[in-house]
């Protein structure tokens, strides 16, 4: 399993900027966690075997001229919950947790647009989210139950849904975001970036589209989470892995291969106007209650003791769960739901 890395390197590779990062110097854990099994599925404890049985209804909700994709648990007529996940990740991100949140709520979890099997687009806004999280929520049942959804978004998610709660706070009835924050990436990281750029820029790496692996087992072999993080349970890697992946042509024609579902160009096309972060201290504050649950050890919170300044801190409810770095789902998920249905049956009133 996973072993935990020094806090030298952590510090060192683990941010909560999530745009790819590829680098071969990170230990073998964290830069190929599933080579080991060599395509085989590692075993997962009951809760999870139970969790991911209870399949989703699927379909596809139709924003902008964009399918996109929707997974949903529970009844309709229940107060409704909106999942949205982090940056090149999907739905099934949450698949784990859903069924859990099923049993009273009314549950969707949505890819974004350029991610999952939801369609890419020539440009990606946050304007365009909290249109396509309004239509899935409309269409999947979420406003069903006589009151508004609550939005629940992770990492790039929870910025999506914070801009959503600043522009468009009628949407929602509140604000969940886990783990999230809004600052740039640290020295040592773009300074990582700039010199792979300048060696490797004409070679293919898994998140080009030109990369295309022959079997299961080699796609399996160089999935990574991305910031890079430690992570011990790799069953939950393995399930979202697999889901990450989608069947596509060999370039050389010679059959089918694996090639990575999120859309690989989504930073150059993400259109950032009307959502400036550039101030902490001067944030947009949002239009509806909003609670913070973030992990012991992630990124943000090494960060902000280094004294970077964060516009949650002070005004935004927030909650530590133990034990976990940035990917609160795969590192603590029953820990996440606890937190999440505890504060659900009380708050925000």
């Amino acid at each position: 399993m996973a072993s935990e890395t020094t806090p030298e390197a952590r510090g060192a590779k683990e941010t909560y900027d999530d745009r790819p990062f590829h680098s071969e110097d990170l230990p073998p854990e964290v830069r190929a966690p599933l080579a080991p099994y060599g395509g085989a599925e590692p075993a997962a404890p009951a809760w999870f075997q139970w969790a991911i049985a209870q399949e989703p209804e699927r379909e596809f909700v139709t924003s902008h001229g964009t399918r996109i994709e929707a997974l949903s648990w529970g009844e309709r007529g229940k107060p409704g919950l909106l999942l949205v996940h982090g940056n090149s990740a999907h739905a099934d991100w949450w698949s784990p947790l859903g069924p859990y949140l099923g049993k009273d709520f009314r549950v969707t979890a949505m890819s974004l647009a350029g991610m999952g099997a939801s369609d890419w687009r020539d440009s990606y806004r946050f304007s365009d989210f909290a249109d396509d999280a309004e239509a899935v929520s409309r269409a999947c049942g979420l406003y069903d139950g006589g009151r508004k959804p609550i939005y629940i978004g992770h990492s790039f998610g929870g910025g999506q849904v914070f801009f959503t709660a600043v522009q468009r706070p009628e949407l929602m009835h509140a604000a969940v975001l886990v783990d999230t924050g809004f600052g740039g990436p640290p020295p040592e990281v773009l300074a990582e970036r700039k010199k792979r750029a300048e060696l490797i820029a004409n070679i293919p790496t898994a998140d080009k589209p030109t990369r295309v692996y022959p079997t299961l087992a080699k796609a399996l072999e160089r999935f990574r989470l991305m910031p890079p993080q430690p992570a011990d349970n790799h069953y939950i890697l393995d399930f979202i892995a697999r889901r990450s992946l989608k069947r596509v042509p060999m370039p050389d024609g010679s059959g089918e291969g694996f090639a990575w579902k999120f859309d690989p160009q989504m930073w150059e096309k993400l259109d950032r106007s009307g959502m400036d972060m550039s101030n902490p201290r001067h944030a947009p504050k949002p239009g509806v209650p909003m609670v913070h649950l973030y992990g012991e050890k992630s990124r943000i919170i090494d960060r902000r003791a280094a004294g970077e300044p964060s516009f949650l801190e002070g005004t935004v409810t927030e909650i530590e769960i133990p034990d976990s770095h940035h990917h609160v789902m795969i590192d603590q998920p029953l820990a996440l739901v606890a937190a999440l249905r505890t504060l659900l049956a009380t708050w925000p009133g």
